[in-house]
């Protein structure tokens, strides 16, 4: 694993390492390149793979999703619709589910904004009426691993903002996720995946109603196409691979950090594991932790690959270079693993989800803390926030004046609306006098 020094390399350079690429940008592998290839007739880049597929839904709906599932999956389909009514899994998991269902609901409620109503005048008011958005639509991801946290972390916010209807899509139907999904109060779900569901949920199918918003994470291609789609529909964000960042003094535990790190590089090769630490002695001893414990990961291939391509350890001057580093980085995951970390909270500008103290690890907020785990990636926490019940809510104007009122407000309205040239604006007002 990298172990850098920002006073031998500059601080520039360092900012530079953290700065996340944008998503037209990741390359795919040889591997994927090649099977897409023998799909496509020729070598596409995403994009273009993502856009024939969306385009193809658009057009021709069910025909096109149930031909782009055989030859992307190798899955025939008829049907698309799952009933998850009858699914049983582990007694201990699905009370460890309804642990995690019942934090998560209780954290959301809080979030929850009102709508109101205030008086001016003799009897004009104005206010803001909060609406729950009609359809939703929720991706849940079927590669290597199955995520019923997930499913509870997106569907329970929009459940208690009150949508009307929540419809998901998967490409695998896990007892797991199909359990959640079913204790989270989905209302229907669709054995479908990839690029092709995207499409299918933003323009609606013969099978797929067409939703609202999209939420949920996914591979590049889902990543693209949600982002080919917007503005069709609105979507949660672009989520890119997995992140962490550890902002640690000479008084953190060596384990601990490095049990962390893991705990992120095990989702994908792609994901990012950095630790920022004030002390030379605890980065080396941090980067031989990686080494010991990745011997007994069951994931140990895909960690492995992980801190080879994007671990790194950064030795920075002092705290305040060390978050200076960590805003610049704003990642999805930051740990503070200091002597005082609520002293560091004040400071911090952007980052996803923060965890305080060495007994906040970052998979209690992944599974049970309450708080959400879907959270802005490859450096958007510098302006998108986590996903909370107001993702699912829409803020509408209400604007009533009485004849009294609008004859005082008349004369500022016509003033501004013909400095700006627009005299059936002012006319609208005049009609009224």
């Amino acid at each position: 694993m990298k172990i850098i020094k920002s006073a031998e390399v500059g601080r520039e350079a360092v900012e530079r390492l953290l700065t996340k690429k944008a998503f037209d940008e990741v390359e795919l592998s040889p591997r994927i390149r090649e099977a897409n290839k023998k799909i496509f007739g020729e070598d596409l880049s995403a994009i273009e793979i993502v856009r024939r597929i969306v385009g193809d839904v658009r057009e021709r709906g069910d025909a096109a999703v149930i031909d782009w599932t055989r030859k992307i999956d190798g899955a025939e389909l008829d049907n698309f619709a799952v009933d998850a009514a009858d699914v049983q899994i582990d007694s201990a998991v699905m009370a460890s589910l309804k642990v995690a269902a019942e934090n998560i609901r209780r954290f959301h409620i809080e979030q929850l904004p009102k709508s109101w109503i205030t008086y001016r005048g003799e009897n004009s008011l104005l206010g803001q009426a909060i609406i729950p958005l009609e359809r939703v639509g929720v991706y849940v991801p079927g590669g290597t691993a199955a995520y019923p946290s997930s499913v509870l972390m997106n569907i329970i916010p929009a459940k208690v903002a009150g949508v009307g209807e929540i419809i998901m899509c998967t490409p695998n139907a896990n007892p797991a996720v199909l359990a959640a999904a079913r204790l989270a109060g989905v209302d229907r779900i669709f054995k479908i995946g990839g690029a092709q569901a995207v499409a299918a949920m933003a323009f609606g199918t013969e099978q797929i109603p067409r939703v609202n918003k999209i939420i949920g994470p996914g591979n590049i291609f889902v990543t693209l196409a949600k982002k080919e789609v917007y503005g069709h529909c609105d979507i949660d964000m672009l989520a890119g691979p997995s992140e962490i960042l550890i902002v640690a003094d000479e008084t953190a535990n060596p384990v601990y950090a490095a049990a962390d790190m893991l705990s992120q590089a095990e989702h994908d090769p792609l994901a990012c594991s950095i630790v920022i630490t004030t002390s030379a002695e605890l980065a080396e001893k941090i980067s031989s932790q990686v080494e010991e414990q990745l011997e007994s990961l069951p994931r140990r291939e895909i960690a492995s690959a992980s801190i080879e391509r994007n671990g790194l350890i950064v030795v920075a001057e002092d705290l305040n270079e060390a978050i200076d580093f960590a805003n610049c980085s704003a990642p999805e995951h930051l740990e503070l693993l200091t002597r005082e970390p609520f002293a560091l909270l004040p400071k911090i500008r952007n980052a996803g989800a923060i965890f305080l103290g060495a007994y906040s690890p970052e998979p209690l907020g992944d599974y049970l803390a309450g708080p959400n785990h879907v959270l802005p990636t490859g450096g958007t926490a510098k302006f998108y926030s986590v996903l909370n019940v107001e993702t699912f809510l829409k803020r509408t104007s209400l604007i009533s004046y009485t004849r009294g009122d609008l004859l005082c407000a008349a004369g500022d309205v016509i003033r501004l609306a013909e400095a700006e040239g627009l005299q059936a604006h002012a006319a609208a007002i005049r009609k009224r006098l």
